[in-house]
């Protein structure tokens, strides 16, 4: 039987610094340009989607600190070198960890950047701790409350949404489907979800190589689940009723949301949906890219993150 990868895997070495972070009672690996301290710079924290962790942000971590920002990337709770605590993965817990990295990384404030799950953080960051964000960008990743109706009415979006979300919260099942043959499923995800040029590069197939790896970590299968499980559950409880019910607010702060033209997974309308919570939102779509539109097409999304970051707050 294969000795599962070390989590000390996933600080891959590069033009970029690896260091240990503490907030919200948890351990958090992080990463940041190449060991500059760049503490008086505007904070852009980076947050990973489901499957992958800090290495998707490595276009954005040189463009951002060339354009002037202290960018941080993090393995969220429960992925890569970060803590793998047996619970905390609903929305309170998480935004309570980006809340916390903020402070513990020396600043007030920060702009916030997610991807799919880590999308879902940001709004529900900026909804519950609103003095610690000043702006957010989303790809592929609507508002939780666009999310939850269209998936109930809208027949396309649920058909491609729920297959694997409900596959997935079957006990210890799903954690064996993500790693079983040397996490085979998470190529899978990528070649279902990226359009077809990306597919054809040595860059996929560095970054499949590297994610099937990192899935394979101990607990870091159930702990991404665990996302996902109580997304799903907590729509039937009152805790997430109670969460719905306060993420039911119009954000007043800039916010940018990108789906790549050619994903199959978030449809259009439903990321445009997220106006309804947004008073200056911008959308665009970005051409030639599938559902990692910051892997795929890194030099469109950073020009639209550096407009982004340049806005005067409304």
């Amino acid at each position: 039987m294969a000795v599962p990868p070390d989590p000390s895997s996933v600080r891959v070495p590069g033009n970029w610094h690896h260091f240990d972070v503490r907030a919200n009672g948890v351990r958090f690996h992080a990463v940041e340009a190449d060991g500059r301290w760049l503490a008086d710079r505007p904070l852009v924290l980076l947050l990973h989607g489901f499957g992958e962790f800090w290495w998707s942000w490595r276009h954005q971590i040189a463009a951002l600190t060339d354009a002037g920002y202290r960018a941080v990337a993090v393995d969220l709770r429960g992925y890569g070198d970060s803590d793998k605590p047996p619970r905390g993965y609903d929305g309170w817990s998480l935004a309570g960890d980006t809340n916390g990295l903020v402070r513990a990384l020396g600043h007030t404030e920060a702009a916030l950047v997610g991807h799919a799950d880590g999308g879902l953080v940001c709004w529900a960051t900026a909804t519950l701790h609103p003095r610690v964000v000043n702006r957010i960008a989303v790809i592929a990743s609507p508002h939780p409350r666009a999310l939850r109706r269209e998936v109930l009415r809208n027949r396309a979006q649920r058909s491609a949404f729920l297959t694997g979300f409900l596959r997935n919260q079957l006990p210890r099942m799903g954690e064996r489907h993500l790693t079983r043959r040397d996490g085979a499923y998470i190529e899978q995800y990528f070649r279902e979800r990226a359009a077809h040029d990306w597919q054809q590069t040595d860059e996929f197939a560095e970054a499949v190589e590297r994610n099937r790896s990192a899935i394979q970590i101990p607990y870091v299968a159930h702990c991404s689940l665990e996302y996902q499980r109580w997304a799903f559950r907590s729509q039937f409880r009152p805790d997430g009723m109670r969460f719905m019910e306060l993420m039911n607010q119009q954000l007043h702060i800039p916010v940018l949301a990108l789906r790549g033209r050619e994903d199959p997974y978030i449809l259009d309308h439903l990321m445009t949906a997220g106006n309804r919570w947004s008073a200056h939102m911008d959308y665009w779509q970005i051409d030639g890219s599938g559902h990692f539109a910051h892997q795929e097409r890194p030099d469109q999304v950073n020009e639209r993150l550096v407009e982004l970051l340049s806005r005067e707050p409304a």
